[in-house]
């Protein structure tokens, strides 16, 4: 089986203010650092749009309203300081959504063996009232809970490497044993929650905050020590990755100091997760990264490793 690569040019239509660092060029760098041969094996997909039911599994209809009435006929609207809509912004988002539906629905049915969604909005900032952090829908929350009504799945994994706790990720899972969120973070940041002492209704909430300049070999201790036996311990049956590739050294918005390799690294651990207890079926979903130089490199060597999974 291949690994597949789901985009949608209208990703574009998310245009926020000029030097927004949630930038229309990050989904061309990303899909330019995959152009080479090496990565000719990839099945290549177009993503379709959310439906409302799928959204209404984690977003109650008030915040589905909300999105709707934010939308600006031209120039821009604010939800927060930090998160913008443009007029194309809710296509985007619903495309962002669905895509990670749809990568399920393929690894589901074994028609690749795992997925990378080159798609922005990022999710794991909204939670499921609220807006928030450049994220409209939490589409790994999406993914897990479509898994379940759908597919009939049980229990649910999420792993968060993006330097930002995923609080709209954790916000979603917190009172459900059947899902399972774990994040590996800086701290103190944006948005200032993940910290250690937060479990879940059913220890289902695993954070681990990491110090300012952590570097590849304290991720490495954290997904050894404590990720990876967690996961084995909670034996998913789907795992989704949200993958934020702005822990790298030379990401501008954080102080993590992480490479091409250590991204390599977490994904071939998250793979062997993945074909322990899933079957090897495995989603990535892309969060952050925004250099633009290191969000394409860091994101072909998770691409290695997924298709040599």
């Amino acid at each position: 089986m291949t690994t597949a690569l789901i985009t949608h040019p209208d990703c574009d239509l998310h245009a926020p203010p000029e030097k927004h660092p949630e930038r229309v060029a990050r989904i061309a760098a990303v899909l330019s650092a995959l152009e080479g041969p090496e990565f000719d094996a990839l099945t290549r997909l177009r993503a379709r749009p959310v439906t409302s039911d799928q959204l209404l599994r984690v977003h109650p209809q008030n915040h589905l309203a909300a999105m709707d009435e934010a939308v600006p006929q031209d120039g821009y609207s604010f939800i927060d300081a930090d998160t913008v809509m443009a007029p194309g912004t809710l296509t985007a988002a619903h495309l962002s959504a669905g895509a990670a539906v749809q990568a399920v629905d393929l690894v589901m049915a074994g028609d690749a063996r795992n997925a990378f969604c080159a798609m922005r909005p990022p999710g794991h900032h909204a939670e499921p009232e609220t807006a928030m952090g450049f994220c409209f829908f939490s589409n790994a929350a999406i993914a897990a809970r479509h898994a379940q009504a759908v597919h009939g799945l049980e229990r649910v994994a999420v792993v968060d490497f993006d330097v930002h706790h995923g609080n709209g990720t954790e916000a979603a899972f917190f009172h459900e044993p059947t899902l399972f969120y774990a994040s590996t973070h800086q701290h103190p940041l944006y948005p200032g929650t993940g910290a250690a002492d937060v479990t879940g209704v059913a220890d289902n909430i695993l954070n681990v905050p990491l110090p300012p300049h952590a570097d590849g070999a304290m991720m490495r201790a954290a997904y050894e020590e404590k990720i990876l036996p967690a996961l084995d311990r909670f034996a998913p049956q789907l795992l989704i990755i949200s993958a934020g590739f702005d822990g790298h050294l030379a990401d501008p918005l954080a102080q993590m100091e992480l490479t091409d390799e250590d991204f390599g690294w977490m994904t071939q651990q998250l793979c062997a997760v993945a074909a322990r207890h899933c079957e090897g079926r495995l989603i990535s979903l892309l969060e952050g990264g925004y250099d633009l130089d290191a969000l394409g490199s860091a994101t072909a060597a998770h691409l290695r490793a997924l298709m040599a999974a």
